[in-house]
């Protein structure tokens, strides 16, 4: 079966602006001989052409639809005659040819036909294969007579189709083909001259053009060798993709410029403006690649260099927010890599410039990156009362278009981590708030890397608080936008936090194999990031398996990799878990289990978590009550349970609650 696409013919196949101008159906795939003698007859109409003409027709176009098309029209225009239909015939090149150049050659003989009309042919393919006729005739600088009269004669011919209405018509070239042809016929000189026109017209005349389509400034701009100004257009062009979330076609306008910058000798201007770029370039790439992926490590140290070229020279970056912007990337880089004390002293290096520049701007950053680094160490206090300050920084009307340059929007960010932060200290509802605060804020924002990332970081407190259908909700949406966008880091994450769903909802077969795809996907990005908790999400879906063993040896990996990497949020959780697989030994590993759980509460309390602590606190009373120790569980469980002042309503609340109620 052919795949179809359109040329001319089948009107019920007209995108409905073009109205109903006839087109072709063209098969990708040849035609057959018979094919091309039907398409010929069509064409020709009543004008039959002689057998042998036809059949040199079906030698010479070998199959091609749109050259079947063209070279039949060549004929007709030439006269229908034997004689006339030879001549025509004479004057194509040999199919031994390639049929591109074959087509191009029967193209640019119907073109040099038209006369004057081949030059408003080819100033509206300098403009694009759609142009509308107030742009070319601004400029074509021809009377409206003979410009009208020119285009006429172009849809008569069947290169052109009319759009619009009357008083605005638009243009299109039957095909990309037909364009190609008119504007190779151009001469350098021409070419540039016509684009500098086209990028002045833009500017000048149609400001609507100019900002809801920066990317037709660029181009042409470029072609006219106005190398500054093509690059700020493709830096607009690929703001306004991210502000879509068309992160690809982003990516492919800020290489556009950065190569636009790369064939030039660099200006200061020029050289700002790659820093620029290349930092978008790097922010973005971070979505579609991942955190630790090569590429992005690349990209930013490529704009680390290109910021220390500048200050070698002397200049400054017009920006001042360019140079935080590569310290964030390096940053990120520790982060996802996950070495939380290279991410630490990154964060106080940020602060320590942002605060002897003064920007609010820069201390919102400073204060969101220090409080995260702070927060994966399981310094909760210091970390909150940096995310405090981060949150009461941001603006919205100033700092949510930042979104695309620090990969998600800052205040976002600050909020889903506060969320975490508050969950640990023992404010579960207040973590509950955030959450419903952060998802609200990047909705509204409309960002797709924003929202993917809200997804994630709320779903954690939801399923620490126990609100596991809500995460469910959460996480199928970040698993979706992560499919759509292919947002691989993310979509692994997703895998994890559907597996912990699955996991905390007792689905221990379902949530095993989906955390075992969770961890082959997430391996091929690069990161090590939140490994020390999913592997003991993995070591508790093991146990409800019955394989303790092999749980222990996870849960064992887990505490060495956080030992490693100093990813200690949630140290105490891992050492609960193992007291508790422990406990599920034969009795001489209760003392085992005894040693981890007071090891889990010590750590919640030197970290005051509070959350954890309630756990850890929970779960060794549990094993003492089954010991006929009811005495020690209770002076266990209640001052974990004491020191709450909210969440209540929460399941580990509740839960330690119940047990505390049977010692009354």
């Amino acid at each position: 079966m052919p795949v179809l696409a359109l040329i001319s013919f089948r009107p019920e196949f007209v995108p409905p602006w073009i109205g109903q101008q006839q087109v072709t159906l063209l098969m990708l795939n040849r035609l057959s001989p018979g094919d091309v003698e039907t398409i010929v007859e069509r064409i020709a109409g009543k004008e039959a052409l002689p057998t042998d003409v036809l059949q040199e027709i079906v030698e010479r176009t070998t199959g091609v639809p749109l050259f079947v098309e063209e070279l039949t029209k060549a004929i007709l225009e030439a006269g229908a005659t034997e004689l006339r239909a030879r001549v025509a015939l004479s004057s194509v090149p040999s199919p031994t040819r390639e049929v591109p150049a074959t087509l191009n050659a029967s193209l640019m003989a119907r073109l040099d036909r038209l006369g004057s009309a081949k030059e408003v042919a080819q100033i509206g393919a300098t403009i694009g294969r759609q142009f509308s006729y107030e742009l070319l005739a601004a400029v074509a600088r021809l009377g409206d007579s003979e410009l009208t009269t020119a285009l006429d004669r172009l849809v008569q011919a069947g290169l052109l189709f009319r759009a619009g209405t009357p008083s605005s018509p638009h243009f299109l070239f039957k095909h990309a083909l037909v364009q190609d042809a008119a504007y190779a016929a151009l001469l350098r000189g021409r070419r540039q001259e016509l684009h500098a026109r086209i990028a002045l017209a833009l500017e000048e005349q149609f400001p609507e053009t100019r900002e809801q389509h920066p990317e037709m400034l660029a181009h042409h701009c470029a072609e006219a060798g106005f190398i500054d100004k093509a690059v700020i257009y493709w830096g607009k062009a690929a703001q306004q993709s991210i502000s879509r979330s068309a992160l690809t076609e982003a990516v492919a306008q800020l290489r556009r410029g950065l190569d636009q910058i790369a064939r030039v000798s660099l200006t200061t201007g020029l050289r700002r403006a790659q820093l620029a770029l290349q930092v978008m370039l790097a922010g973005t790439l971070v979505h579609i690649k991942g955190y630790a992926a090569p590429e992005v490590i690349a990209a930013f140290e490529d704009a680390r260099t290109m910021v220390e070229r500048l200050r070698a020279s002397g200049e400054a970056p017009e920006d001042p927010l360019l140079p935080f912007s590569v310290m964030y990337g390096q940053w990120v880089g520790h982060y996802v890599a996950i070495n939380a004390d290279l991410m630490r002293g990154r964060a106080l290096e940020i602060l320590t410039l942002a605060e002897r520049q003064n920007s609010p701007t820069c201390l919102l950053l400073a204060h969101r990156l220090m409080g995260t680094s702070l927060m994966m160490r399981g310094e909760f206090e210091d970390a909150l009362t940096h995310l405090d300050r981060a949150v009461a920084l941001y603006q919205p009307e100033e700092h949510r278009p930042l979104a695309s340059r620090f990969s998600q929007d800052l205040g976002a960010a600050a909020l889903a981590f506060r969320s975490w932060t508050l969950w640990h200290l023992g404010y579960p509802d207040a973590a509950l708030v955030d959450v419903g605060r952060l998802l609200a804020a990047a909705r509204d924002l409309g960002q797709a890397p924003t929202l993917i990332y809200a997804l994630f970081h709320a779903s954690v407190p939801e399923i620490l608080c126990g609100r596991i259908s809500d995460a469910e909700d959460h996480v199928h949406e970040l698993m979706s936008l992560g499919d759509r966008h292919g947002l691989l880091f993310w979509k692994s994450l997703g895998m994890f936090l559907q597996g912990w769903c699955l996991a905390e909802s007792g689905q221990g077969v379902d949530a095993a194999r989906t955390l075992r795809e969770a961890f082959s996907t997430y391996a091929s990005t690069g990161s090590t990031l939140f490994m020390p908790i999913f592997s003991c999400v993995l070591a508790r879906v093991q146990a409800l398996q019955g394989r303790i063993d092999t749980a222990m040896d996870t849960i064992a990996q887990a505490v060495a990799i956080a030992q490693r990497t100093n990813e200690t949020w949630a140290e105490a959780e891992l050492h609960r878990t193992a007291g508790e697989l422990m406990s599920l030994l034969p009795r001489p590993a209760s003392n085992e289990a005894e040693a981890r759980f007071r090891s889990s509460i010590a750590i919640a309390h030197r970290q005051q978590a509070r959350s954890y602590g309630l756990r850890a606190a929970t779960s060794f009373a549990r094993m003492l009550v089954s010991q006929g120790r009811q005495d020690e569980a209770r002076d266990i469980l209640a001052p974990a349970y004491d020191c709450l002042t909210e969440g209540f309503g929460t399941r580990d609340v509740q839960a330690a609650k119940a047990l505390l109620d049977t010692f009354r």
